[in-house]
């Protein structure tokens, strides 16, 4: 499922036939003319990319009802049904939507990832098809989000917390149980794609998402598309260098951002952290009722995420800076500071423009992006073209 090579005409075409489908899908429908102005593209370009799409028939073009000479671009309504996997350290969920998003069947359960036990998301998908009544024929793929980055090379999960076995190919064995096509997505990236699709960011372009938790990552939403890098490392927000003279960071480096808002450091600051044991969410819960520790810590944190986030608008320049993770529970008293730094830090015209806010999905974000990969790659021309929704 897409094959263009990043940069190439074809991927160019590719992202801006998404961009133009986003931008009808969002709005219901358009005119031709009202597609130019949500997506920035010529009115040319935009002629010949819906006739690519009507000729395919991912759009409908019907007359105004108005009587003049525009026209209104339509979704064409597409049949099948997409299936999206969280493969969490802790817990599994599976989403199964139409190819519109709409949810047929959900459900999520525990999961040790580490155990590599794939029979466990074979038997789920197979349930939840089943609950629902629904025929495995119509799948037209599965989207499974896996923790950390993806191999650039060869596609297949880096992070030892997946699957437990050295050298598992999660996508092939995945594909051979059950029989459907499998793609697999690091989760950072599916929790964007899924507010890009589904949520706070559905009509943005270009965004930063930042995912705050036990650690840091990120995503960066360019044009539309996710951007991975040259090796699939691109966003590594966390290991930004923000106090070289603070503590060591997982990376080997010192003084990284995720060594000043991680999850464990966070909730390690608090008095009696050590005997009590609170975990990031009591922390976060405790400064929303009111705790001045807690909300001390969340403001710190803040004003940290609130400088790298300064340093990447300088250099972005993204239209929104998106949050989440259990960190962004903290809504507006992690907002704030980081609003603050950024008016402090950032070049005015750029903090003037980004548009900072917490994701509207919460943890189901990964699962709709997982759903997302599907359908946006499907390929709807009959096996002569690569044409992706």
């Amino acid at each position: 499922m897409g094959t263009s090579t990043p940069g190439s005409q074809s991927a160019l075409r590719e992202a801006n036939l998404r961009r133009v489908l986003r931008a009808v899908r969002t709005a219901g429908s358009l005119t031709q003319a009202e597609i130019v102005r949500s997506t920035g593209l010529s009115a040319a370009t935009v002629s010949n990319l819906v006739r690519k799409l009507q000729d395919s028939a991912l759009v409908v073009v019907t007359p105004s009802a108005t009587g003049r000479r525009a026209q209104i671009v339509s979704l064409s309504q597409l049949e099948g049904l997409a299936v999206g996997i969280d493969l969490g350290q802790a817990h599994l969920r599976c989403t199964i939507c139409d190819l519109d998003y709409q949810v047929r069947i959900q459900d999520k359960i525990p999961y040790n990832s580490s155990e590599g036990d794939l029979g466990a998301v074979e038997w789920l998908v197979r349930t939840l098809l089943q609950r629902a009544r629904l025929d495995r024929d119509q799948v037209r793929g599965v989207g499974v989000s896996v923790p950390g980055l993806l191999d650039s090379v060869t596609g297949a999960a880096r992070s030892a917390l997946v699957a437990g076995r050295p050298g598992t190919d999660i996508a092939e064995e995945l594909s051979d149980r059950l029989g459907l096509p499998v793609r697999l997505v690091p989760a950072v990236h599916a929790a964007a794609l899924g507010e890009l699709t589904c949520g706070v960011s559905r009509s943005i372009d270009d965004l930063v998402y930042i995912q705050l938790s036990t650690s840091v990552e990120a995503a960066l939403v360019l044009g539309g598309e996710v951007y991975s890098g040259s090796d699939g490392l691109a966003g590594q927000f966390g290991h930004i260098a923000v106090d070289e003279s603070d503590r060591i960071c997982r990376c080997g480096r010192r003084g990284c951002l995720e060594t000043v808002v991680g999850g464990p450091y966070l909730v390690g600051l608090l008095p009696g952290a050590t005997r009590d044991r609170p975990t990031l969410r009591d922390v976060v819960q405790s400064a929303v009722a009111g705790d001045f520790s807690s909300r001390r810590v969340i403001g710190d944190a803040g004003r940290a995420v609130g400088t790298v986030a300064a340093m990447v608008c300088n250099v972005l320049n993204p239209r929104q800076i998106v949050l989440g993770g259990e960190l962004a529970m903290a809504d507006e008293l992690l907002l704030d500071p980081i609003r603050q730094v950024l008016r402090q830090r950032a070049l005015p015209a750029a903090a003037e423009l980004v548009d900072v806010r917490c994701g509207e999905l919460g943890d189901r974000a990964v699962v709709f992006g997982a759903v997302a990969t599907v359908v946006r790659e499907i390929d709807v021309v009959d096996g002569s073209g690569a044409l992706l929704a």
